[in-house]
């Protein structure tokens, strides 16, 4: 019996991928219920079960019983003096003793729990899958998995994950994705709750950390931490910036993500769909931080307000459009990557200012004969002609 037993046991351990000792917990609640049954009571009783019982039953079952002072659930208690004299002598109060339950009564358990246990070791078998599969991708919480296009239902595509789903809603995907059917994507594990059908994993195509994961599965020197990713910036499946540095000054970090050829970079675009990437240099100097997260514009110089936490640049004028970008988003890009925020003027508007703030000085000036004297002339119109 005990020899099948343990067969019936593996076999479940294969076919489920659960522990045998998930599966005799399981065993252990069906077999409490059906105790409880056999006793005609819905109060709490406590049972152990000891493999290799022997006889007809695999396992020998015992019931656990507190010991106390006076006897409230004569199911669940038992008496100083009695537990003494039964159990042992030199039980106290608050200790827990075990009685054997007879073949008889394991037999009478067995009768019910062919009808009561298999149902409720049926549930328990369901809740510790849903358990185990919850905790796998509890632990998978910010990785990229890679998943198939199975159905849409409603606005969410559902993305199958192995055994699993996952589940893109509508404010993680990217509108100019497709999401066809059997389409092979990666996504970002963002969240895992718990469902009464199993974990609900949510996922994400639109999350930053997205391009970061997919970056560490092409760059090595990012696998070895000799590169790090520092901070990353994204309007999905438009444009993205990331900030990178070298722990190596022998290693350029900015090269070491391009790739020979840019196809380190262009692995990354093609699982984004062309989605445009800014790789650049980061640095603790805030100014040449700033500088570079502007690239591809050239930048003339950088003026910062620490307490503000902003930053006055100028660039040439033919930069200006490159620098602020379609739509701001270029600079827009730059002051989420670097955390300030950016005001961008070109050289011709700052001189323009310059110019303006000067006269105003000027023409507010109090009077002063002497300073005056040192003024040149000034006409307007055809009176200058004139003289």
């Amino acid at each position: 019996m005990s020899a099948e037993f343990n067969e019936a046991l593996r076999q479940l351990e294969r076919e489920r991928e659960l522990s045998g000792s998930t599966i005799l917990d399981g065993i252990q609640k069906a077999l409490t219920k059906a105790y409880q049954k056999s006793l005609g009571t819905d109060q709490d009783v406590n049972i152990r079960i000891e493999m290799g019982g022997g006889g007809k039953s695999p396992f020998r079952i015992f019931r656990l019983i507190e010991v106390v002072d006076a006897v409230q659930n004569p199911f669940t208690q038992i008496t100083v003096a009695e537990a003494q004299t039964d159990h042992k002598p030199d039980a106290k109060v608050g200790d827990t003793v075990e009685e054997p339950l007879s073949e008889r009564d394991i037999e009478k358990i067995g009768r019910i729990g062919a009808l009561l246990g298999k149902q409720t070791l049926q549930q328990s078998v369901r809740d510790a899958e849903r358990d185990r599969d919850f905790k796998e991708y509890f632990d998978k919480i910010g990785t990229i998995e890679t998943g198939t296009v199975s159905r849409r239902e409603g606005g969410n595509v559902v993305i199958a994950l192995g055994k699993k789903e996952g589940i893109l809603s509508i404010k993680e995907q990217v509108p100019s994705e497709a999401y066809r059917f059997n389409d092979r994507i990666k996504v970002f594990i963002v969240d895992v709750k718990q469902g009464n059908r199993g974990p609900q994993i949510i996922v994400s195509r639109t999350h930053p950390s997205l391009i970061r994961r997919l970056f560490e599965l092409e760059v090595p020197e990012l696998q070895e931490s000799v590169v790090q990713i520092k901070s990353v910036a994204r309007e999905a499946g438009q444009r993205s910036k990331i900030a990178v540095a070298s722990k190596d000054d022998r290693v350029d970090a900015v090269g070491a993500c391009v790739g020979h050829r840019g196809g380190r970079v262009q692995a990354v675009v093609n699982e984004l769909f062309d989605e445009k990437i800014d790789i650049v240099r980061w640095s603790l100097d805030n100014k040449q931080f700033i500088t570079e997260s502007l690239s591809p514009a050239r930048v003339s110089s950088v003026q910062l307000d620490e307490e503000a936490k902003s930053a006055f640049v100028v660039v040439p004028d033919n930069q200006l459009s490159l620098a602020i970008g379609k739509a701001g988003q270029n600079v827009r890009l730059a002051a989420r990557l670097t955390g300030w925020r950016i005001d961008i003027r070109s050289e011709s508007q700052v001189a323009k200012q310059a110019f303006l703030e000067a006269a105003a000085q000027l023409v507010d000036a109090p009077e002063d004969p002497e300073a005056e004297a040192l003024l040149p002339p000034i006409t307007f119109g055809d009176e200058a002609d004139d003289q």
